[in-house]
């Protein structure tokens, strides 16, 4: 982890600290049918469930710290992704809200070909009155890829009770998108596919027996192999199925 992580993270700790006896630990533990991280198959494309989960500390000044993980299958990347997050929310008044932070990406044995891809990212959002805008920043992406701008829309209502409809529209913005993305440890050296894309998916979900079930439609713009890193099954539209429970 970066020295301006750790002392972000530090600091959110610290400020959470001052107000413990106030504060609140969540964990949450989730069974998915696949992994998809804005809009892309983190497991290859591959019929291969993910488990996920993790846990946050919060406290009602809005300081928080969390962790999260997650089963991968990025070939050279390894076989996990470890985030680690901290930052400040609130409101500005009842309809209002924000939230801004700092995101750290791990890959504990990313180590096979020398690149690093662990990466970190800066996040800010407002929500207002269901609808949430949001810009996720890095200053050198996955792979070493360089600047990485993240903007999106995402809007959630409950048409009956007990069930929510979501729906989530991105765009992912590369300053230089590198054949070290690429899941195909043949493919190398020259630039590849698209520098940005959009990703969008639809969602419902409910609580039931006690764990919250959803279902998701995701898909990207990239619609060919040598725009989705080798593999085009790995951004095409899919259903993703969920089971999450929060402990």
């Amino acid at each position: 982890m970066s020295r301006l992580t750790s002392l972000i993270l530090g600091a959110a700790l610290m400020g959470s600290a001052v107000t413990a006896s106030a504060a609140e630990v969540a964990g949450n533990v989730t069974l998915a049918t696949d992994y998809r991280f804005r809009g892309i198959s983190q497991l290859n494309g591959e019929l291969s469930p993910a488990i996920q989960g993790g846990f946050d500390f919060a406290t009602e000044m809005g300081f928080y710290v969390g962790a999260w993980a997650s089963n991968v299958n990025l070939g050279n990347a390894g076989q996990i992704e470890t985030d680690y997050y901290g930052g400040f929310k609130g409101t500005f008044n009842e309809d209002v809200g924000y939230d801004i932070g700092l995101l750290y990406y791990g890959y504990p044995k990313d180590n096979v070909t020398g690149t690093d891809y662990d990466y970190t990212e800066v996040y800010g959002s407002v929500t207002f009155k269901g609808v949430k805008v949001g810009l996720n920043y890095s200053d050198d992406y996955f792979a070493e890829s360089g600047e990485f701008f993240y903007t999106y829309v995402d809007y959630g209502f409950d048409p009956i009770e007990n069930v929510t409809l979501s729906f989530h529209l991105a765009y992912n913005s590369f300053d230089e998108l590198q054949a070290g993305l690429n899941l195909d440890p043949d493919v190398n050296g020259d630039p590849i596919g698209d520098d940005n894309y959009t990703d969008w998916k639809i969602a419902v979900s409910t609580k039931q027996l006690g764990v919250n079930w959803a279902l998701a439609y995701v898909d990207t713009d990239l619609d060919d192999d040598a725009s989705c890193f080798g593999n085009e099954d790995l951004c095409a539209a899919t259903a993703v199925f969920s089971i999450s429970k929060s402990l």
